[in-house]
């Protein structure tokens, strides 16, 4: 058996044999085992936006996300298996993490604090998503497989095209410039925009995968 956290209700993680899955209304910050765990707490207030859109007045707390990552870190710590999070977190540096290569393989992530977990950066459009959607794992207590490291082959959808700024915004309104980001997207053909249910929905090659590294620790205990 392996406890899914913080996972849709209905999404990826329902419906498969073993596989305990933890939405929002359970509150996976309780989660005392016993099971092995995959993890994905929400990541909203550690990326690169955690203050909100440019707008947002006042400007929302870095990593207030109530105790999840702590949670989840302490679960995968305590019990065995993976975390996910998006590839820039700042809750890397928040708990002493070492942030990994973008070039691909594991490396030791909290070693000289005692904990003996792993991290590294994959993308997850070599699993299966329509963006390359990078993304930062954390492993402790299980066998660490060699993955598909690297830029992942293929035209993949960008994760987002709208605006990172207010004065982007104004740049090409006054003058009918396009920031570049969306020059290259347009030029290549994969200027859609995905939604955020699909921006951040598990593809099931990448869900199989984090399961099957959870489910290596009890071979590795």
């Amino acid at each position: 058996m392996v406890a899914a956290l913080y996972v849709e209700r209905g999404g990826a993680y329902y419906g498969l044999d073993n596989v305990d899955p933890w939405p929002e209304e359970r509150d996976a910050r309780t989660y005392d085992g016993p099971y092995p765990v995959v993890a994905h707490p929400p990541c909203q207030r550690w990326g690169r936006y955690w203050g909100g859109a440019p707008t947002t007045r006042p400007r929302l707390k870095k990593g207030d996300d109530g105790g999840c990552f702590a949670a989840a870190l302490a679960a995968v710590r305590k019990w065995g298996g993976i975390l996910e999070h998006p590839e820039g977190s700042h809750a890397w540096d928040h708990f002493g993490l070492m942030k990994p290569p973008h070039d691909g393989s594991w490396i030791r992530a909290d070693w000289l604090s005692g904990h003996h977990g792993w991290t590294c950066c994959i993308e997850q459009g070599a699993y299966g998503h329509r963006a390359r959607k990078k993304t930062w794992l954390y492993a402790h207590g299980v066998d660490v497989p060699s993955l598909r490291w690297g830029h992942a082959e293929g035209d993949f959808a960008p994760m987002e095209h709208g605006f990172h700024s207010a004065e982007e915004r104004q740049i090409w309104k006054l003058t009918g410039e396009a920031p570049d980001y969306i020059k290259r997207a347009t030029k290549t053909g994969i200027c859609q925009r995905l939604s955020k249910r699909q921006r951040a929905a598990t593809p099931e090659e990448f869900r199989d995968l984090l399961l099957s590294i959870a489910r290596s620790a009890s071979a590795s205990a």
